[in-house]
């Protein structure tokens, strides 16, 4: 019979939030695989916990996964901790779930501290709907497409940035998220556990020598979708513009008249522009 799978969240910070079932399952399991061996330990020697670690990160989540489920297969139970937080949530563990589900393997998920929620219950913004971005790609086209996104959206976002990061990172959003308020968090349930609101350039100005692993909330942008295609639109030459209609297959009219109310122009001038082309 094939064990099972436990996905368990460990503190972000202040080591008193891990709850009482993620305590009793690291007693209780076969393995504990671990982001970190060595920041693990330091949890489990401090809860009196001796058991087997292995290491399971990044770098070896493809090779550490097969062996992994092989133990599990063979009937060991395996608890899986990141670092600090939730595993899966920008930490590895996507890879073992998804192959434990194949093999019809029980994944048991034992919920706790995570970082993203913890943030933005204290960060003031709208919490009925958001967004989890993550860590931004270092991929210069898939970044640029990323910030588009966050350009776009009309919900609250919540990013996560390393301290020697955050600087380039509010400049690139400064440029797209206009004077939408930004709550900075670091710290989390540490002792110098800190938030700070304000428009990017406010944040800019206070913060000089950035420390700690940060959360980063985006104010939801109040613009419907129909404003915000407006906007970009009318960011565009007149030329751009047609040329938008008329790749999505529109009649040379039916874009003439589209420009002109989009653009808030008189529909003949518009028709003397292009009518004859």
């Amino acid at each position: 019979m094939a064990g099972e799978l436990y996905i368990v969240a460990t503190p972000i910070g202040n080591l008193e939030d891990i709850t009482l079932r993620a305590i009793r399952t690291l007693k209780e399991v076969d393995i504990i695989a671990a982001e970190d061996t060595r920041q693990t330990l330091k949890l489990l020697n401090h809860l009196e916990i001796s058991k087997p670690l292995i290491s399971y990160h990044r770098h070896n989540e493809e090779i550490k996964t097969k062996e992994l489920i092989n133990k599990l297969l063979e009937g060991k139970n395996i608890a899986l901790v990141s670092d600090a937080g939730t595993p899966v949530i920008s930490d590895p563990g996507g890879e073992i779930v998804k192959e434990a589900i194949k093999e019809e393997i029980k994944i048991i998920p034992i919920p706790g501290p995570c970082a993203l929620i913890t943030a933005l219950i204290a960060s003031g913004m709208d919490a009925k709907e958001f967004t989890f971005i993550g860590f931004l790609p270092q991929n210069k086209k898939n970044r640029k497409e990323k910030l588009e996104q966050i350009k776009n959206a009309e919900n609250t976002l919540i990013l996560y940035e390393a301290p020697h990061k955050l600087l380039q990172t509010l400049e690139e959003l400064k440029s797209i998220i206009d004077k939408r308020k930004v709550v900075l968090a670091r710290e989390l349930t540490k002792i110098h556990e800190e938030f700070k609101m304000g428009t990017i350039e406010e944040l800019q100005k206070d913060i000089i020598n950035p420390k700690g692993e940060y959360v980063i909330i985006i104010e939801k942008n109040e613009k419907t979708r129909r404003q915000i295609k407006l906007e970009n639109l009318n960011n565009l030459t007149i030329e751009e513009h047609y040329k938008y209609y008329e790749e999505i297959g529109l009649d040379k009219k039916e874009i003439i008249k589209k420009v002109a109310k989009d653009r808030n122009l008189n529909k003949n001038e518009v028709y003397k522009k292009f009518l004859k082309q």
